[in-house]
């Protein structure tokens, strides 16, 4: 039988849920910043009521561990642990940047994609990804937040043929392409997307290691002097 995983992410502006087992999504997805958290528990429920499932019939939930929106993503690791806590699931933390390359894929067909979004402060968080498949995404290089300027060294990133730019930090087109060399193609506007969640976890379940426990659950912010994490009490607390 498909392993059944719920995805939650509310890293970008967008809030995000799906439900999906095999090939069979369901998906809720709605643009309205600073609502995420009063939106995350209903489409969860709205999800599970559609599948006629419950919580404890779950295999997984996933959930975009970032980089994006610091509250954003205290918000989906809030929800994510106390469902988990009390369902006694795994959970599969999934970078906010392969899902990006990873929608950039199965909308566009995009392959290559420098995914960069806007950290504010006049940096990105960049992360340049390989997809050639539903569900698998490689990163090359690293993961960073950084001025557009300083990509190339922070990255690893080499300039290379084929790729296209994704995400709102290519706003800074010029200082990017300063590191990547010409794009195929450019797309500000999308955004991370919990059906992406869902395969590339599908794929992750696969793997040893993937998962962490409801209480190691914790966001990816990249930068180094972001305030102290929240601590495991206040993360189970329902936002």
């Amino acid at each position: 039988m498909s392993q059944r995983i719920l995805a939650i992410d509310t890293s970008s502006d967008a809030c995000s849920v799906a439900l999906g087992w095999g090939e069979q999504i369901i998906e809720r997805f709605s643009q309205q910043p600073r609502k995420h958290a009063e939106l995350a528990l209903p489409m969860v429920d709205e999800v599970l009521a559609e599948a006629g499932i419950g919580l404890k019939q779950l295999d997984a939930i996933a959930f975009g561990r970032g980089p994006g929106s610091f509250t954003g993503l205290r918000i989906a690791a809030g929800v994510v642990q106390g469902l988990a806590f009390g369902a006694d699931l795994p959970v599969v933390p999934v970078s906010s940047l392969a899902m990006l390359a990873h929608r950039a894929y199965r909308e566009n067909g995009w392959q290559q994609s420098h995914v960069a979004v806007d950290a504010r402060m006049g940096e990105v968080y960049w992360g340049s990804f390989v997809c050639t498949q539903l569900g698998s995404v490689s990163l090359l290089g690293r993961e960073c937040v950084s001025k557009p300027e300083d990509v190339a060294g922070a990255a690893a990133v080499q300039p290379a043929d084929g790729f296209y730019g994704v995400g709102s930090g290519w706003v800074y087109e010029t200082e990017l392409m300063a590191a990547t060399g010409p794009l195929q193609g450019c797309e500000l506007t999308l955004l991370p997307h919990a059906a992406d969640l869902v395969m590339l976890a599908q794929s992750a379940l696969k793997k040893e290691g993937a998962t962490v426990q409801a209480h190691e659950v914790a966001p990816v912010y990249l930068r180094n002097n972001v305030a102290a994490k929240p601590s495991a009490n206040k993360l189970g607390k329902k936002q």
